[in-house]
């Protein structure tokens, strides 16, 4: 065997980590299968760790194997931590362990105990859940609907079959429990997001995102973003990092998104998912159509030498290489970013409603941070349809208005409180008749057009007592798109949401803008342009805007007029504008600034003010 690599140079803004699965821990008893391809990975990453799982599918490494694997990463300065994927058969479905199985239970706390003697810090892949439904459970349930079950039977098994034991067999443990990227519906399975992030140390966010049409949960790209800041702000500090698979994806650009977006939402740490898909091989078909317009992950760039020709990839190249390469781009820049700030959207503990509706918003240029205790201090809160779940949301929204602050509530959150208080402040009724609208007017005589036609729900109001902000047009009447009323000292706003959310992406840029006017005014800038451009920004007067579109983009961004200019952090390019006029031809106290952005890609500025 070679002689082991030295401790290797590690990116400055964040560490990176491979998951080994218990089939690839097993193989590594043969250490020279094990150098031949995690020098592969090394090649193309800096790895700080590997996590180690210990079992899977009722499969139980050895120790033996065990203890030359950690010797192996060990010599080469990795780290090693351990990992348990609580599964029965991953294939049949996801079959988890019963937790109302004595047989299952005690195995549970052997395989906790058994990691807990050879790792000091321990994480589960994102399986601590149950869809059983066997005669045991449904005696179990009793009365119970299976999310209050599952929920109190999961919060037990914590307890007792899995904090209980590592913390008796190596009191100096840290343990992670790491969650999926389908949270609106985590309880229905028993996961607890009210009472487990106070049990563990530590979260672990599923980033992944793979691909939105043909993906199974057709999760949108910016979900990657705003899960891990939603998990963030569910234990501020303890959200240990993101992780992202190759699972999905149709073109490797989606893999490289889904890898920065987790390092735009700040995650300390990215894992790799896993050993064995590291070593897939790329592939001509990998590239996007797009990919030939230098985009942020420019195939033939990242490829480089290993480009043999224009129709072909040298042997040994895998998809560690593409990870490599989005590393070293973000962390050229991210140490310069600060904390990432958006809209406060409150979502209860255990609530569904609007099912992964921020993620799209997120696509609109409004940035998201979700959280899960009402944000009272915020000068302007979004709420969607989620927000139902909380018995105290309409006196909570009255008093917000009471202090002079802004709440903007979706259409979804208006039918779901009708009849509950909404009323007390407008009254305003959604119908079960519905609105085709291609056409949107904005003030009296702004007319802008979709590029595809918006199915709408019809709200009905009491003339002059709510205004019509926003309204689609069926070319003999119009309905509110985006509609506002005062309360006390305040104002009501109504977002109105397509049946089919993706319709939002059709609304025409006009509508957009004014939309992101209002949902936005506290945030230092503000984009003008089409959908699929998202923003992220920061508390450092920093930036990040990207492009989810297959061409090329010219947008303008909004910014207040004491900032002279641009600077692009990545390029060293300064973007200058023009002062933005109001309808009256006035200084509206804000500058535009136009800049062009490539297919799938994102640039990275900070507001500056020369000196006069």
């Amino acid at each position: 065997m070679s002689t082991p690599n030295p401790v290797p140079h590690r990116y400055q803004n964040f560490s990176v980590a491979i998951y080994a699965r218990v089939y690839e821990v097993l193989q590594m008893r043969d250490l020279e299968w094990l150098r031949e391809r995690f020098e592969v990975m090394n090649r193309f990453v800096r790895v700080n760790k590997v996590y180690l799982e210990t079992h899977r599918d009722w499969i139980v490494v050895d120790e033996d194997t065990l203890v030359k694997a950690k010797q192996f990463f060990a010599e080469r300065g990795i780290q090693t931590s351990g990992g348990i994927t609580i599964t029965v058969n991953e294939r049949n479905r996801f079959q988890t362990y019963c937790y109302t199985n004595p047989e299952h239970r005690q195995k549970l706390k052997e395989v906790v105990e058994f990691t807990a003697r050879h790792f000091d810090e321990l994480i589960l892949d994102d399986f601590f859940f149950t869809n059983c439904k066997c005669p045991s459970c449904i005696a179990a349930k009793g009365s119970k609907s299976w999310t209050r079950f599952r929920l109190d039977l999961l919060d037990e098994a914590a307890r007792e079959l899995i904090i209980a034991p590592a913390r008796k067999t190596n009191p100096n443990i840290t343990l992670i429990i790491k969650y999926p990227n389908w949270y609106e519906h985590f309880q229905g399975l028993g996961f607890n997001l009210e009472t487990e992030p106070r049990l563990f140390d530590k979260l672990y966010t599923g980033t992944e995102t793979r691909d939105a049409v043909l993906g199974n949960q057709h999760l949108q790209p910016y979900h990657g973003y705003s899960i891990f800041r939603y998990f963030e702000n569910l234990k501020p500090g303890a959200n240990a990092g993101g992780w992202v698979d190759t699972g999905g994806m149709r073109t490797l650009d989606r893999y490289a998104e889904q890898l920065w977006l987790t390092l735009f939402a700040k995650a300390p740490e990215i894992t790799l998912f896993d050993f064995l898909q590291l070593q897939r091989p790329i592939q001509l078909s990998d590239r996007a159509p797009w990919q030939g317009k230098q985009t942020s992950f420019d195939f033939d760039e990242a490829l480089g030498p290993a480009m043999t020709s224009p129709w072909s990839i040298a042997p040994g190249t895998t998809i560690a290489l593409a990870a490599g390469y989005v590393f070293q781009k973000v962390d050229s820049f991210l140490g310069q970013l600060g904390k990432p700030r958006g809209i406060p959207c409150y979502k209860p503990y255990h609530s569904t409603g609007e099912d992964f509706l921020h993620s799209y918003l997120g696509m609109l240029g409004i940035p998201i941070e979700i959280v899960p205790d009402f944000p009272r201090e915020a000068n302007l809160i979004l709420l969607t349809e989620s927000a139902r779940h909380d018995p105290a949301i309409v006196e909570k929204i009255k008093q917000q208005l009471m202090d002079g602050k802004k709440v903007v509530i979706t259409s979804g959150l208006l039918r779901a409180l009708q009849g509950k208080g909404i009323e007390d402040i407008v009254e305003l009724e959604i119908t079960d008749r519905k609105a085709t609208v291609k056409d949107f007017l904005i003030g009296w005589n702004q007319v802008h057009t979709a590029s595809q036609p918006v199915t709408i729900p019809q709200i009905q109001y009491l003339t002059n007592d709510s205004w019509e902000e926003v309204s689609g047009l069926t070319g003999v009447n119009g309905y509110p798109l985006f509609h506002s009323a005062s309360y006390g000292r305040g104002t009501l706003y109504v977002l109105t949401i397509p049946d089919v959310f993706g319709e939002l992406y059709h609304l025409p840029a006009g509508v957009l803008n004014r939309i992101r006017e209002t949902l936005l005014q506290d945030l230092p800038l503000r984009l003008e342009g089409p959908s699929q451009v998202a923003l992220f920004v920061y508390d450092n007067d920093t930036f990040i805007v990207e492009s989810f579109l297959p061409e090329d983009q010219l947008i303008s961004v909004l910014v207040p007029e004491r900032f002279t200019h641009l600077q692009d952090l990545v390029s060293g390019e300064r973007l200058t504008g023009e002062p933005r006029l109001n309808w009256r031809r006035e200084p509206s106290g804000w500058k535009s600034i136009d800049l062009k952005l490539k297919p799938h890609s994102y640039r990275v500025f900070r507001l500056e003010t020369t000196p006069a």
